[in-house]
């Protein structure tokens, strides 16, 4: 595999006969599955054959001993190359051309090791390490919920160390109350309410396992919240067009995001539904659209539109990247992955502020919105419009009868009493 990135048999005989050789041309070897570029591997080779020097120099005989190595030799590689840094942007570039290539490698080589790269320790990892197992094996709940449950208590864990009371023994409820008011400053009032949740949960399990002497779970505040408080930030279906049109199709990338909009705007999915979507989720001869994984835990099968059928065969013959993956979006960057829910939502946001619409929280629930409010004008019944967008209960779809504007309309004039 290194033949296909280094022309002359010196260079290949060479890398191969360092101590760390095998190991970098497995390394090669899995860029080149992943499709990498091929200055990517070269450079990555090349630092790698560094990172070999020094791992030596220093006494190393084994690849265990490398991620003790690993941080000395990245701030050695910063101080060789910083020279020309003028910015903290130019700074963290140089720190992930050695970190990037130098954690990969010790993936590879060393099962078990994460690095920097991957996720941090859990929030009160050491003084309630089973929460998290507890939220999966006994409560049962989704991976995209337990990641809203880490990002509440990293929130709550960083704030305990703020006030220097680490210890969960000595939380009070006035400590509770002012962390959630501090967290009121910055979050909706739906996001406090579900960082209230997850503190109950949190602290009942602390108490059921002995680690707080009091169930401090009633000691949360609840913050009062009316239903149907907010109206739905849908746009005209002019802006709709208006961002549709601005989505330059040339490149891999425009590709991509066209097909992913116009299954935003015409079926009016979630954004975890498109980014779970499979190639066998198009039935082509059928001409039908599968939604498998929906908020539910439901199916849907929908026709096939031309419109979106067209840009998703103008997407798979020239813009998808030939990987193993199955699912039908993938990144347009080495290594090809899947595409993730949150990046769907933030490529429709940046469209829809690049054509300088305005709009509150602008991403993919704003199409998903509009959609909606295309079968409202429509006159099309409410319980068939939340069945066609996935809906799990009848509550989910009233909201949207305040922007039936023909509706209020007629009643404000006093003559609908059909509509009663």
């Amino acid at each position: 595999m290194l033949e296909h990135y280094f022309v002359r048999p010196r260079t290949t005989d060479r890398i191969r006969s360092l101590w760390l050789g095998p190991a970098i041309e497995q390394y090669v070897e899995w860029m080149t599955q992943r499709q990498a570029a091929e200055q990517t591997v070269k450079g990555a080779v090349h630092r790698l054959v560094h990172f070999n020097t020094f791992a030596l120099s220093h006494g190393a005989t084994t690849w265990e001993e490398l991620p003790a190595l690993a941080e000395a030799f990245i701030a050695h590689w910063i101080q060789e190359h910083s020279g020309y840094c003028r910015t903290a942007q130019d700074r963290a570039a140089v720190n992930s051309q050695a970190r990037v290539p130098v954690e990969g490698l010790l993936r590879l080589l060393l099962p078990g090791f994460e690095g920097t790269q991957r996720t941090g320790p859990l929030p009160f990892a050491s003084s309630a390490p089973g929460f998290f197992t507890h939220l999966y094996e006994e409560r049962g709940l989704r991976p995209m919920t337990v990641h809203r449950y880490r990002h509440h208590l990293r929130s709550f864990e960083v704030y305990l160390y703020q006030v220097d009371s680490p210890n969960l023994s000595e939380l009070t409820p006035a400590l509770i109350n002012t962390f959630i008011i501090e967290r009121a400053k910055v979050l909706s009032p739906g996001s406090v309410g579900g960082c209230g949740s997850v503190l109950r949960m949190f602290f009942r399990y602390l108490y059921r396992e002995g680690l707080i002497a009091t169930d401090l779970s009633r000691a949360v505040p609840r913050g009062r919240t009316y239903r149907q408080s907010a109206i739905p930030r849908s746009i005209s279906q002019d802006d709709v067009q208006r961002v549709i049109d601005s989505v330059d199709r040339r490149d891999a990338l425009g590709k991509r995001d066209y097909a992913m909009m116009l299954l935003l705007i015409n079926y009016g999915l979630r954004a975890r539904e498109i980014a779970a979507m499979q190639l066998e989720d198009i039935d082509w001869p059928n001409a039908q659209l599968h939604v498998t994984a929906r908020k539910g835990g439901h199916a849907t099968i929908y026709p096939l539109s031309t419109s979106a059928g067209e840009a998703i065969i103008e997407y798979l013959r020239c813009s998808r990247p030939d990987v193993e993956h199955r699912a039908l979006f993938i990144t347009t960057k080495a290594p090809y992955d899947p595409i993730s829910h949150w990046c769907v939502s933030q490529r429709a946001g940046q469209y829809i502020r690049a054509v300088g619409i305005k709009v509150h929280r602008p991403g993919s629930h704003t199409f998903r919105h509009s959609c909606v409010q295309r079968m409202v004008d429509a006159d099309i019944p409410f319980k068939i419009i939340g069945d066609y967008v996935g809906h799990r209960c009848p509550a989910s779809t009233q909201i949207y009868g305040k922007v039936a504007l023909h509706k209020l309309r007629a009643l404000a004039l006093g003559d609908a009493e059909e509509m009663l």
